[in-house]
């Protein structure tokens, strides 16, 4: 089987909203130096990522939009199009950071399209709210809807993308929301309780494409168990049914329990089973193609770092035994630049993932999401949404 394909380079972290921006490149610096002290990386050649050209963006987003990000770091604050803003501020080079992160998952996209890797991964990627016209929720330009754009015309016709990050993948569902050649899967905490606001079962798709968009919306507070038991009672059914030929996963990290931004109560051990899942998913329903992003994550020392290199891991079938002892050379390495940090000691939060299926009777709060959207979207594939063999 040929190698997965690892996208990476240190001109990534030029995507950096400054000061004390939460979404800060260190994350990705530390999960890469943790990932190779581990061993994970090792004989792993890193592809070097190109900017994504104009041609490809517009894809995604309206040509005036891309003139503004342009434009943006010469024309000071003002700028509209969701830019200068809190979330989004204007940097220098914001253009160029913001096309080589859209190229990183490019480039995975063409090493699976070519026949040159079953499966990639670029943790700089997950762009997922930029939206057609405007920077939205520290993203500038949607790298996973170019990516799934770019794989439509290049031998894929049924596309799955699956999104994991404690926020609603609104930027990639509002993309194709009229496209029935794309299933699009949100797993996210309530709108109701979190930004941006939308991502309710109800929202299912227009048209045709009725029925390709799916969103469960988790109550806060949601644990390992909990999650797993909606993912399950939802997600493999549906792509079974729609038969995809790409699996494309967003997985954020923001879902932990440690992270300051929204309020799921998910560990590295629950981040780590997911991606088993997602890995058996693409095995078993999508010929074993597998792109996966990154997204968002703002503990950045003490969960990031481990749960994306358990990512890197479980795409590279090299995966990490949650007891591995963290390595000295790392934890060295943080405690120099941040002496008060509070380190993790291994590669595991010590939390039990364990989770019952659905349809047991119980009649929690994630019981009503997985209701909701089974009876939302399940009719539109043929399946029952009260049958729990569907």
């Amino acid at each position: 089987m040929e190698q997965p394909a690892v996208v990476w380079d240190p001109a990534l972290l030029g995507y950096d909203l400054g000061g004390e921006h939460p979404f800060n490149p260190v994350r990705l610096q530390l999960t890469i130096r943790l990932a190779t002290e581990l061993g994970v990386l090792e004989g792993v050649p890193l592809l070097v990522p190109e900017p994504a050209s104009d041609t490809e963006l517009l894809r995604i987003h309206a040509g005036e939009y891309l003139e503004a990000v342009k434009q943006a770091p010469m024309a000071g604050w003002d700028v509209g199009h969701g830019l200068g803003t809190s979330d989004n501020p204007v940097f220098s080079g914001m253009h160029d950071a913001s096309a080589l992160v859209v190229g990183s998952t490019l480039l995975g996209a063409r090493k699976i399209a070519e026949g040159e890797a079953r499966r990639a991964v670029n943790i700089a990627g997950g762009l997922h709210h930029a939206m057609r016209d405007h920077a939205a929720g520290f993203c500038v330009y949607n790298d996973c809807a170019v990516a799934i754009s770019w794989l439509l015309d290049h031998g894929f016709e049924r596309i799955a993308y699956i999104d994991t990050d404690v926020h609603h993948g609104d930027g990639v569902q509002a993309a194709f929301y009229d496209d029935p050649r794309v299933l699009t899967v949100s797993l996210h905490q309530h709108p109701f309780t979190l930004w941006p606001g939308t991502g309710y079962s109800s929202e299912t798709g227009n048209g045709a494409a009725d029925g390709t968009a799916v969103n469960i919306p988790l109550p806060p507070r949601t644990h390992d168990p909990g999650w797993l038991r909606a993912f399950h009672a939802v997600v493999p059914s549906l792509v079974e049914a729609f038969e995809p030929q790409l699996l494309v996963t967003q997985c954020g990290v923001d879902s932990h329990e440690e992270d300051p931004l929204a309020d799921l109560s998910l560990s590295v051990d629950g981040h780590r089973t997911i991606y088993t899942a997602l890995r058996e998913l693409a095995e078993r329903y999508a010929g074993g193609k597998w792109l996966a992003v990154g997204g968002g994550g703002y503990q950045l020392i003490r969960v990031v770092p481990r749960s994306w290199t358990h990512l890197l891991a479980t795409v590279l079938d090299r995966d990490v035994k949650p007891e591995t002892p963290i390595p000295p050379g790392w934890a060295d390495m943080v405690r120099k630049a941040a002496p008060r940090a509070e380190l993790p000691t291994e590669m595991s939060d010590g939390a039990d993932t364990a989770y019952r299926p659905w349809g047991d009777g119980d009649d929690d709060p994630v019981d009503i999401a997985i209701r909701d959207t089974r009876r939302a979207v399940f009719p539109l594939h043929g399946l029952d949404p009260d049958d729990p063999r569907d």
